[in-house]
């Protein structure tokens, strides 16, 4: 951005800010994904040759607009990577925070020795572009297949392409969970808005 740009975008006057004194400790390294998990706990809905699973995911990212890439990291020791590796498809599904304990449940036990559907009281319904299951508790419902596996045997990392999602705009203001590691979630909070310093098209 040129500084011509940059002096045209409109900006509020700058707020004298209180500074705090930093108390700093080192942070193991692999815990840094406490502070970066990209976005809220999803149920990944599967299936292939007639069997199904349902799996709690919180590594996932947004990758590209058009067409819709996300990106995803599903473990090789869990049941679902297999039914989305040979299906090639599978459905993301955002429950609010009211589904803690039953999301907390099916990333608990693995699939290939039960009903997670029955086992937590999710229902099953049909999604229109893949054979993989959506979730009718959950108020976001996103229907993919796999567009790219390249980085699937060194990371278990999944390319997918979205093909359909709709939401439930019945449920107003959902608070959303994001895993923080150790048993503990981070809650979606209020909505600030800073709309009128965006220019238009990086809204």
């Amino acid at each position: 951005m040129s500084a011509e740009s940059a002096a045209a975008l409109p900006w509020p006057p700058r707020k004298p800010r209180r500074r705090r004194a930093p108390a700093w400790s080192e942070l193991p390294v692999e815990s840094v994904r406490r502070y970066l998990e990209p976005g809220p706990v999803v149920l990944v809905g599967s299936a292939w040759r007639g069997r199904c699973d349902l799996m709690t995911m919180g590594w996932h990212t947004v990758m590209e607009f058009t067409p819709s890439l996300l990106g995803c990291v599903i473990s090789r020791a869990n049941h679902s990577h297999g039914l989305v590796r040979r299906s090639r498809e599978c459905t993301i599904n955002i429950p609010d925070a009211r589904w803690v304990d039953e999301v907390v449940g099916v990333g608990n036990c693995l699939g290939a020795e039960l009903d997670k559907f029955e086992r937590f009281g999710f229902t099953a319904e049909p999604a229109s572009q893949v054979a993989a299951p959506l979730v009718r508790e959950c108020f976001v419902q996103i229907e993919c297949r796999v567009a790219d596996t390249r980085l699937v045997n060194r990371y278990d990392f999944f390319v997918l392409e979205v093909l359909r999602a709709r939401v439930d705009t019945s449920v107003r203001r959902p608070q959303t969970l994001h895993y923080q590691g150790d048993g503990e979630f981070m809650l979606s909070g209020r909505t600030i808005s800073r709309r009128a310093l965006f220019q238009p098209h990086m809204l």
